[in-house]
């Protein structure tokens, strides 16, 4: 069968990506279940994948040739694209998660980042704690953005404005978002930072995964010798949000998040509209 190759997906096709995006969700709040110090990224991995199967699904990261997990595990100066395994996590690690999941052919894709308490290092916790909080926060503004903006990369200019409003933090530029539907990284790209080019139209029908990356320190990166897991060059802290977010005729609706992002979205004075 060919797919449309359209940016944009007809209502019906919004629909059915729903719950692809539910089951998403579901992984990762089985993630949030279990993690704190002594567990292994290996036992969070099983439990996303449990979560993704209960619901009818199965993990798009599998599809990825040569990937065979259920997420992506990245500790403290990993950014994005770690292997779970046997890793045990310590306390006040900062842990970003990356989970998707494929039901009936459509895709979920989000991401969260935990930092785990440590009462001997109540400082450190709260600078990692800042680093994600600042890295959400940018990932809803953006959201937010998308609810008015006439072109894609509005986003950008959100993401990036909000950040450097928060003090000294990096973006990464050589990773950003994308466009999600039968597959899980479609056209277009989702920038996290101005870029000159308008972008595509922003209108009913278009998914996008926003999903900024930013790191406490420098925003070089390099790939480590498992050729997956990207790490800070520098040994800075990173932190990872994403959400899948779908553009309709009523308005916008984050397919990854239990209320669609209202909780959020209402401090930014956006109230998103579930997909007819």
């Amino acid at each position: 069968m060919a797919f449309r190759k359209s940016l944009y997906k007809t209502p019906a096709e919004l629909r059915s990506m729903v719950e692809p995006g539910l089951a998403t969700l579901a992984s990762l709040e089985a993630v949030r279940s279990i993690i704190r110090p002594g567990v292994t990224t290996g036992e969070l991995d099983a439990a996303a994948d449990r979560a993704i199967k209960q619901l009818g699904g199965r993990s798009n990261f599998q599809l990825v040739p040569g990937y065979r997990h259920t997420i992506c595990s990245s500790v403290n100066d990993d950014v994005v694209h770690g292997i779970p395994g046997e890793r045990v996590l310590e306390a006040g690690d900062i842990v970003s998660i990356d989970s998707g999941a494929d039901i009936g052919g459509w895709n979920g894709d989000s991401a969260i980042t935990i930092v785990l308490p440590d009462p001997a290092r109540p400082e450190i916790v709260a600078e990692r704690q800042r680093l994600s909080d600042v890295t959400e926060a940018s990932m809803w503004h953006g959201i937010a953005r998308l609810a008015v903006a006439r072109h894609l990369n509005e986003i950008g200019e959100a993401i990036e404005d909000f950040i450097e409003s928060q003090g000294s933090y990096g973006i990464l530029t050589d990773y950003i978002g994308h466009g999600i539907g039968r597959s899980m990284h479609e056209e277009p790209p989702v920038f996290n930072y101005r870029v000159r080019a308008k972008g595509p139209d922003v209108r009913p029908g278009l998914v996008v995964a926003i999903e900024p990356m930013v790191t406490a320190g420098s925003i070089d990166t390099f790939t480590r010798d498992d050729d997956w897991t990207v790490a800070t060059a520098d040994g800075s802290m990173s932190s990872h949000w994403e959400h899948s977010v779908a553009v309709h005729a009523g308005g916008i609706w984050v397919l990854t998040a239990a209320d669609g992002g209202a909780a959020e979205l209402a401090k930014l004075g956006v109230m998103p509209v579930p997909i007819a």
